[in-house]
C-alpha cells in the first residue's frame, strides 16, 4: 500500500495549453490558495477578512447542520479565527428564492447588529437548497461539499474565502453575495486588484460562449474604446439579461464580435467551446451591494412584511439595474421554476424600487466560472477535466488510505478522505469521498460514493450513485443508503399515479423497478406532496441498524434492477430521500467522518 497523500499540491498536471493566460491564472489561484492556508486558525486584523460569513439555510434543520459543521470547522482550526460566523434560515413552510434569502439575511443581519453593520464587510454564501441534482452534498449542504484539495480537506466553504481573499480590502461597507456551488478563478495584473467601492451595484462577468449565455445572466455593456481587452476592465452597463435566448442576446445588442483581438486574450472557462473568430457574452458569477442599497432593500422587506413568491436575487435584483433596464421582464415567467400568483406584482414593486440604481460591472478577460451542482459536473471536474485540476491543484488521491490505482491518459479516479483496501479496485471516473472499502469491493465507471462502509464482498455497476446517511428515528441510531444512477433525475415528477411509469431508475421504467422490488403502486409509496410525484419523494429507501447493511441492502435493490432478477423490499421500513433529510443524524455523520480522518491521521504518522 503507497503512502497517504496530504495535503495542497502546488501546480498539479499542467493543462494542455501552455499560454500566458492559463499560467499567469494557475499563479494566481495558487497565491490566493497559499495566502487563505496561512490565516487557517489564525486571528485575523481588522480589515484583513470578512468581518461577517453568513450562509443561509432552507430549513431549521439545514440550519443545524451548518451550525454543526461550522462549529467543528472552528474547533479544529480549519477556518480564519476573529470573523463572524451566521447561518441565516428561511421562514418555515416557504419558498422565497435566494433572492427573498438574501432580504431575510438583511433582516437578520438588522437584529444582530442594529447601524453597526453598516460599516462591515458581509459575505454572503447562499446554499439552501436540497442539491437534487448533486444529493451526495443533500445531508451536509452544497457548502460543505468535500474538494480533493488541502490538509486539512477543504470543502466548498474554504475555497470560497480562498479565491475570495483579496476582494474585502478594497471593499466599502457592503455584501458580496454568491452561490455555493460555483467557482470563480480569475487573474489580474500583479499590481492590480478588484475594487468594490461604486454606489449601487457592482457584479463580476466572465467571457462566454453565447450557449452558455443562455443558462446565466448576461450584460449588456456601454461601448468600450480600449483597442486591447486586459485582464482587469471597469466597465458600466446599460442592462442584465436574465437567461436570454441567443435571439435576445443580439436584439439588445449584449454579443461581442472578437475582431481586433484574437482569442488568446482570454483564459478559457466558460468560453473553452468557443470556435476562433466566434461572438462572446459576458456572464454573470458573484455581485455586491452597498451598504445604501442594501437598506433600500430592507427596508422594502420590512414594509412588505411576509413572501409568498420565489424571488431570484439575480433575475429580480440585477434586470432592474441600469439605464436600459425596463419592466417588461417583470412579465416573462419561462425561467421560473415555480410561478406563483403575486410573482409579477413583487417582480415590478422591486423594479419600481431598484430603477435607476447603477449597475457596474468588473469585466475579467483572464477568467474561469465553474459551476459543480450536478452529478455529471462533479465527476468531469474531478475525475476528467485537467485545467480545474492544473488550476487549483487538485489531487486524484486526498487524504486517504488507499490502494495503487492505475491512472489513464484521460480520468482518473478520485479518493477524498477514505479507508481503502489494497485489493479493492476503483475504476476511472469514480469518487469515492468519506467511505470504507474492503478487499472485495468493485467498483465500476462514472460511480460516486459518499459516507458509505463496504466491508464484505460487493460490486457497484457503472454509474451508480451510492450514499449513505445516518438517521435518528424514535431516539434510536439507524441508517439508510439512497442508491440509483448517476444521470437520474430525481426532480422530475409527475402528478398522478398512472403517470409513474414516466420516471426512470437507472435508466429503467420505474414502474418495472417496483415490480423487481415487490412494492404495490399506491399513494403511500410517497411522501410529501401527492400531485408531484419523484423519485426524490419515492419510499423505496430501506433502513437499517447497521451502515454496513444499510449500504448491502440498497445494493442489492440496485443489482435486482440492473440484472432483471427480484429483490423484495416489503419487509423493511423505507424511506423517500426528503424523509430521510428529515431524520437524519448530523452529529453521527461528523463523528464518522473524523474516525476516518483520525485513523488516516495515525497511519500516516507511522509511515
Amino acid at each position: 500500500m503507497r503512502a497517504v497523500r496530504r495535503g495542497l499540491r502546488e501546480g498539479g498536471a499542467m493543462a494542455a495549453a501552455r499560454d500566458p493566460p492559463e499560467v499567469s491564472l494557475r499563479e494566481a489561484t495558487q497565491r490566493k490558495l497559499r495566502r487563505f492556508s496561512e490565516l487557517r486558525g489564525k486571528l485575523v486584523a481588522p480589515g484583513e477578512f470578512w468581518d461577517i460569513v453568513a450562509i443561509t439555510a432552507a430549513d431549521e434543520k439545514q440550519e443545524l447542520a451548518y451550525n454543526q459543521q461550522l462549529s467543528e470547522k472552528l474547533k479544529r482550526k480549519e477556518l480564519p479565527l476573529g470573523v463572524q460566523y451566521h447561518v441565516f434560515v428561511d421562514p418555515a413552510e416557504a419558498k422565497i428564492g435566494n433572492g427573498g434569502s438574501t432580504l431575510c439575511a438583511l433582516q437578520r443581519l438588522e437584529k444582530l447588529y442594529g447601524d453597526k453593520w453598516n460599516s462591515f464587510t458581509i459575505l454572503l454564501i447562499h446554499s439552501g437548497g436540497y442539491s437534487q441534482r448533486l444529493p451526495n452534498a443533500s445531508a451536509l449542504g452544497k457548502i460543505f461539499t468535500a474538494l480533493p484539495l488541502g490538509n486539512p480537506i477543504y470543502q466548498m466553504l474554504e475555497l470560497k474565502l480562498a479565491m475570495y481573499i483579496d476582494f474585502p480590502l478594497h471593499m466599502n461597507p457592503g455584501i458580496l453575495v454568491t452561490c455555493a456551488d460555483d467557482i470563480e478563478l480569475y487573474s489580474i495584473g500583479e499590481f492590480e486588484f478588484i475594487r468594490f467601492d461604486k454606489p449601487g451595484f457592482t457584479a463580476l462577468a466572465h467571457p462566454s460562449s453565447l450557449t452558455i449565455g443562455t443558462t446565466h445572466g448576461v450584460f449588456v455593456l456601454d461601448p468600450f474604446d480600449d483597442l486591447k481587452h486586459r485582464d482587469l476592465e471597469y466597465r458600466s452597463c446599460h442592462r442584465f439579461l436574465h437567461k436570454p435566448s441567443i435571439e435576445k442576446m443580439y436584439q439588445f445588442n449584449a454579443v461581442c464580435r472578437p475582431g481586433i483581438f484574437c482569442q488568446q486574450d482570454f483564459a478559457g472557462g466558460d468560453i473553452a467551446d468557443l470556435k476562433v473568430d466566434s461572438d462572446y457574452v459576458y456572464t454573470d458569477s458573484l455581485f455586491y451591494m452597498d451598504h445604501k442599497s442594501a437598506k433600500m432593500l430592507l427596508a422594502f422587506y420590512e414594509k412588505i412584511g411576509t413572501l409568498s413568491c420565489e424571488i431570484d436575487a439575480y433575475g429580480d435584483f440585477l434586470q432592474a439595474l441600469g439605464p436600459g433596464a425596463t419592466v417588461e421582464y417583470t412579465r416573462n415567467t419561462s425561467n421560473v421554476v415555480k410561478e406563483g400568483s403575486e410573482l409579477v406584482e413583487m417582480r415590478q414593486r422591486i423594479f419600481h424600487l431598484l430603477k435607476g440604481t447603477s449597475l457596474n460591472v468588473i469585466v475579467l478577460n483572464n477568467s474561469k466560472f465553474y459551476h459543480i451542482g450536478t452529478t455529471e459536473e462533479y465527476l468531469f471536474y474531478f475525475t476528467s477535466d485537467n485545467s480545474l485540476k492544473s488550476e487549483l491543484g487538485l489531487q486524484s488521491i486526498t487524504f486517504s488510505i488507499f490502494p495503487d490505482i492505475p491512472e489513464c491518459s484521460c480520468k482518473t479516479s478520485c479518493i477524498i478522505q477514505s479507508i481503502l483496501d489494497s485489493r479493492c479496485s476503483i475504476a476511472p471516473g469514480s469518487v469515492v469521498e468519506y467511505s470504507r472499502l474492503g478487499p472485495d469491493v468493485s467498483v465500476g465507471e462514472n460511480c460516486i460514493i459518499s459516507g458509505s462502509y463496504i466491508p464484505t464482498k460487493a460490486a457497484l455497476p457503472a454509474h451508480s450513485f451510492v450514499c449513505s446517511l445516518s438517521l435518528k428515528m424514535n431516539r434510536c441510531l439507524k441508517y439508510s443508503t439512497m442508491a440509483f444512477g448517476v444521470q437520474d433525475n430525481l426532480k422530475k415528477s409527475v402528478k398522478t399515479l398512472s403517470d409513474i411509469k414516466l420516471l426512470q431508475f437507472f435508466g429503467v421504467c420505474f414502474l418495472s423497478c417496483l415490480e423487481v422490488w415487490n412494492l404495490k403502486v399506491t399513494e403511500e409509496l410517497f411522501s410529501g406532496n401527492k400531485t408531484c410525484l419523484s423519485l426524490w419523494t419515492a419510499r423505496i429507501f430501506p433502513v437499517c441498524s447497521s451502515l454496513s447493511d444499510s449500504v448491502t441492502t440498497s445494493l442489492k435493490m440496485l443489482n435486482a434492477v440492473k440484472n432483471k432478477s427480484a429483490f423484495s423490499l416489503n419487509s423493511y421500513k423505507l424511506l423517500s430521500i426528503e424523509e430521510m433529510l428529515i431524520y437524519k443524524d448530523v452529529e453521527d455523520m461528523i463523528t464518522y467522518r473524523e474516525q476516518i480522518f483520525l485513523e488516516i491521521s495515525l497511519k500516516s504518522d507511522l509511515i
